[in-house]
C-alpha cells in the first residue's frame, strides 16, 4: 500500500510548534548561572576569585567544542556510509541534535540545576545536552533510513525524557560513576533503539536491499565521521570529570583503550575474512569500541595496560558482533540494526559497565590515597560509610537500571512511531533520500521519478 510521506505540512507545523514551546518554556525557567551572569563580577570578589581565568567556562569549553563536534559531524558522517542516504544520515542527524539539545537542557535542568523555580545553566550544561543528545544519535543508527523526520523528532522528545529519568537514578539516587557514560548513553541508548527498531519491523524491508549497502566515496565519507570520533573522544570520557588528576587520567585511559582497539579490530577483521582483506565497516566502527567500553571506569585508577586490554577486548568482541551477531538477530529476533549499533554501543556499553564495577569494587586507599579515594567516588555525606563493594554493587545495578529503562521506554516509544500518522516510506522506498530531500539530477534514480515515469535514470 502506497504512503504518503509530502512532508510539506507535516514538519513545518511539527518544528515551528514545538519551537514555539521551547521559546515560552526558556523564557520561563533557564536563566544564566552564577559563572555567566552579568552579576559574575560580584560573585568572584564573594567568592576570593581574582581571575576571570578561574570562570569554569575556561576549563569546559574546549571539551565542550570537542564533544560538540563529535555530536554533530562524527555521528552524523559515521551514518553516510549508504549510498542513497548521505543527505538523510547528516540533515537528519543535525534536526533532532539541535532539537534534542534545548528538549536536554530543559529535561535535565529540572533534574539537576534547578533553584528557586529557575533552571540555571552554564557550559557543563551544555556539555550534558550534548551527552543526552548523543543517546539519540545512537539510537538514530539502529532506525536509520527507515524513518520519517517527524518520527525522529517524536522519538527523539520521549527518549531525552527517558534518558533525563535514567541519568537521575543512576547518578543521584545510585550514586554511581558514569563519566563517559557507557551505561547511561551508550547502553541506554542502544537499546533503546535496538527496541524501537524491533517494534518498527519490516518484513518487506527486502525490497530495498540493494540500496542498504556503500560505495566507494560513501565508505570514504563515513570514515571521516569515524576519525572525528576517534580523535576527539578523549575529551568526551573526560569533559565533566573533575578538574585536576580525574580529568586527566580519564583523557589517558582513553586514549591508550581507543589505540589498543584499532589493532585488535584490524586483526580480526582480516583474520575473519576468507582472503584476509579488511572490512570498510568493522574499521569504521569497531575501531571506536575501546572509548565506549572504558566510558564509565575512565576516571578510576583502571591503569594504561588495563585500558589497553579493555580497548583489545571491545575491538574483538565489536567486529565478531559485526561478523556473526548482526546477521542472527536479523533473521532470528528480527532486530533491523541499519548502523550495526548493537556492536559499536550495546555490547561495548556493557563492557565499560561491568569493567566499571570491577574496578570500584577493586578500588583500595592503598592506590588512590585516602583523600583521593573520597574524591574519585565522592564518598561524602551520606555516602561516606560506602565501601567499594557496594560501590561495585551499586555500579552493577546501573548497567540493570538501563537496560530496563531501554527496554521498556523502547516499546513503549516504538508503538507510538508505528502509528500510521507519521509519513514514513514504504519498505521499497526506505534508504532513499529522495524520499524526503531535494536531490541534483546527476544522483538521481528510479524513485527520484516516480512522479515522471517517463524519465529516465541516471546509470
Amino acid at each position: 500500500m502506497a504512503k504518503n510521506t509530502n512532508m510539506r505540512w507535516r514538519l513545518p507545523l511539527v518544528c515551528l510548534l514545538w519551537e514555539l514551546a521551547m521559546i515560552v518554556l526558556f523564557g520561563v525557567f533557564v536563566r544564566f548561572g552564577a559563572e555567566a551572569d552579568a552579576h559574575w563580577e560580584e560573585e568572584k570578589r564573594d567568592m576570593n576569585l581574582t581571575s576571570d581565568m578561574e570562570n569554569d567556562f575556561y576549563f569546559r569549553y574546549p571539551s565542550f567544542q570537542d564533544v560538540h563536534v563529535m555530536i554533530f559531524v562524527g555521528f552524523g558522517f559515521l551514518m553516510t556510509f549508504l549510498k542513497r542516504y548521505g543527505f538523510g544520515a547528516v540533515g537528519f542527524n543535525f534536526l533532532l541534535a539541535a532539537f534534542g539539545i534545548q528538549w536536554a537542557l530543559l529535561m535535565q535542568g529540572w533534574f539537576h540545576s534547578f533553584k528557586d523555580g529557575k533552571i540555571l545553566i552554564g557550559v557543563e550544561n551544555l556539555i550534558n545536552a550534548d551527552f543526552c543528545v548523543g543517546s539519540v544519535c545512537i539510537a538514530f543508527g539502529a532506525i536509520l533510513g527507515k524513518t520519517s523526520p517527524i518520527q525522529l523528532l517524536v522519538m527523539t522528545l520521549f527518549q531525552v525524557t527517558l534518558f533525563s529519568v535514567n541519568e537521575y537514578i543512576l547518578l543521584n539516587l545510585l550514586h554511581v560513576k558514569d563519566a563517559g557514560g557507557s551505561m547511561t548513553i551508550h547502553t541506554f541508548g542502544a537499546y533503546f533503539g535496538l527496541t524501537v527498531t524491533r517494534i518498527l519491523y519490516r518484513p518487506n524491508l527486502e525490497q530495498s536491499k540493494d540500496k542498504q549497502g556503500s560505495v566507494y566515496h560513501s565508505d570514504l565519507f563515513a570514515m571521516i565521521g569515524t576519525l572525528y570520533l576517534w580523535m576527539y573522544w578523549p575529551s568526551f570520557n573526560s569533559a565533566i570529570s573533575d578538574h585536576g588528576d580525574a580529568q586527566h587520567r580519564s583523557a589517558i585511559n582513553t586514549y591508550c583503550s581507543l589505540a589498543a582497539c584499532v589493532l585488535t579490530t584490524m586483526a580480526f577483521s582480516s583474520m575473519l575474512q576468507k582472503k584476509g582483506k579488511l572490512d570498510m565497516v568493522h574499521i569504521q566502527n569497531a575501531t571506536l569500541a575501546g572509548g565506549v567500553a572504558v566510558g564509565t571506569s575512565a576516571e578510576m585508577m583502571l591503569t594504561p595496560y588495563g585500558s589497553l586490554i579493555v580497548g583489545s577486548i571491545s575491538g574483538i568482541v565489536s567486529t565478531l558482533g559485526y561478523v556473526y551477531f548482526t546477521p542472527f538477530l536479523e533473521s532470528r529476533l528480527h532486530i533491523q540494526d541499519t548502523c550495526g549499533i548493537h556492536n559499536l554501543h550495546a555490547m561495548p556499553g556493557l563492557i565499560g559497565g561491568i569493567v566499571g564495577a570491577i574496578t570500584a569494587a577493586a578500588a583500595t586507599e592503598d592506590v588512590y590515597g585516602k583523600e583521593g579515594f573520597i574524591k574519585a567516588f565522592d564518598f561524602t555525606g551520606v555516602y561516606q560509610t560506602r565501601t567499594p563493594s557496594i560501590q561495585g554493587g551499586f555500579q552493577a545495578a546501573g548497567i540493570v537500571v538501563s537496560l530496563l529503562m531501554a527496554f521498556a521506554g523502547g516499546a513503549i516509544v516504538g508503538g507510538i512511531l508505528k502509528l500510521p500518522i507519521w509519513g514514513d516510506a514504504a519498505a521499497e522506498n526506505c534508504f532513499e533520500d529522495g524520499i524526503y530531500w531535494e536531490v541534483p539530477e546527476d544522483e538521481e534514480s528510479d524513485v527520484y521519478h516516480m512522479h515522471n515515469p517517463d524519465k529516465p535514470a541516471s546509470p
